[in-house]
């Protein structure tokens, strides 16, 4: 009887989990949309109602303060006497962030959270974020969970049968989440400002006992996106050195010495990374285009007898056609920022006589500058 008795109950317990594959209540069709913000990943999962209804019933007109109500009402079931729209059909639409983010300045923590929508006749919605996440529809709403609530400015919109959620606006650190519906469209910004700092996370993570750190190659991207993005310098400078000093994947190149030079350069320690790009330049692996590379840099950052240095160790090493080529271009434009026109007409004209069948789509470009120092 005991075992009779216990079978029973387990079979009620998986009858109450088991849900039969049937379709959605109304017909609202289950959705979701994910955006990455870097590597930040926002999700929302949400059901889907149409303007038409489940029996095909044209609500046109109808949507906003009939199907969707104003405000927060008692709905007549469940712990909540205060609740706002579901922000969709059936489930609760959730909103889910891999990291933390902002929205209107404030940090909401990495997480899941309900997704709901107080509608007003007039003046501004408010999205609300609330912690509970597992709910049917806003039954069992909660203020007390609330850990956001977003005020946003309803817009008219393109007919919209179905609704919809999307992302647009997407910006390398931020993005924003609309939701549309009928005539109305309403959304928000969502804000990752740390997008680069959650990037090193990252690269100090996988660079850390993984094969991934056992190559020169990949500590030296690490740093350079570091420099790019003037972000951990210092860990910056740590990678750069490794790559260069490391008895098992250390290497001297100029690709090693040269990033560790941005770096320090990016750290203000300029007669440091000067130094070591003399070294660097005087290494085999630099090549003609490397070594004009960094005198186009020394000009732009106004160091014009240094730019003129490379410039000029670089045109005694051409070789080559295209080296030739490269450098003379470099000695054109070395001169030309000391003001000596003759010289730069004499390297600019040498260029374009040793320009490479792979380079003369930039000849109106090179005929240009000559043209402008010969008038």
């Amino acid at each position: 009887m005991k075992k009779i008795l216990l079978l029973l109950i387990l079979l009620s317990s998986f009858a109450a989990q088991a849900q039969l594959s049937l379709p959605p209540s109304g017909d609202n069709q289950k959705s979701s949309v994910t955006q990455y913000v870097g590597l930040v990943k926002i999700t929302v999962n949400y059901s889907s109602p149409d303007v038409h209804g489940p029996n095909g019933e044209d609500r046109t007109g109808k949507i906003w303060g009939n199907v969707v109500h104003y405000g927060f009402i008692d709905q007549g079931f469940g712990t909540s006497k205060a609740a706002p729209w579901r922000a969709g059909a059936n489930e609760t639409t959730t909103i889910e962030f891999s990291h933390a983010v902002q929205i209107q300045g404030k940090t909401i923590p990495a997480g899941k959270y309900a997704l709901y929508l107080d509608v007003e006749k007039e003046g501004d919605w408010f999205f609300i974020l609330n912690k509970e996440a597992i709910n049917w529809g806003s039954y069992n709403y909660n203020p007390a969970h609330d850990v956001a609530k977003i005020a946003v400015k309803p817009q008219d919109n393109v007919y919209t049968e179905w609704l919809t959620y999307h992302f647009d606006n997407r910006l390398k650190n931020e993005t924003s989440l609309s939701l549309a519906w009928e005539n109305k469209k309403v959304g928000f910004k969502i804000e990752v400002p740390n997008v680069n700092e959650y990037y090193v996370s990252k690269l100090v993570e996988e660079l850390r006992g993984t094969e991934m750190g056992f190559t020169s190659e990949n500590l030296v991207a690490a740093a350079q996106f570091c420099v790019e993005n003037k972000v951990a310098l210092e860990q910056a400078l740590s990678w750069s050195t490794t790559a260069i000093d490391d008895g098992f994947i250390g290497r001297k190149t100029f690709t090693t010495l040269s990033t560790k030079a941005q770096v320090l350069q990016a750290l203000n320690r300029k007669e440091e990374a000067s130094k070591l790009m003399d070294e660097a330049i005087q290494l085999p692996t630099a090549s003609v285009q490397d070594v004009h590379t960094y005198g186009r840099t020394l000009l732009a950052e106004g160091n014009h007898q240094k730019a003129m240095e490379i410039f000029k160790f670089n045109f005694k090493r051409a070789i080559s056609a295209e080296d030739k080529f490269t450098a003379n271009v470099g000695m054109a434009r070395g001169f030309t920022a000391l003001g000596d026109k003759k010289n730069a007409i004499k390297h600019w004209e040498l260029a374009i006589k040793n320009i490479p069948e792979n380079r003369k789509n930039g000849l109106p470009v090179y005929e240009a500058e000559l043209k402008k120092l010969k008038g």
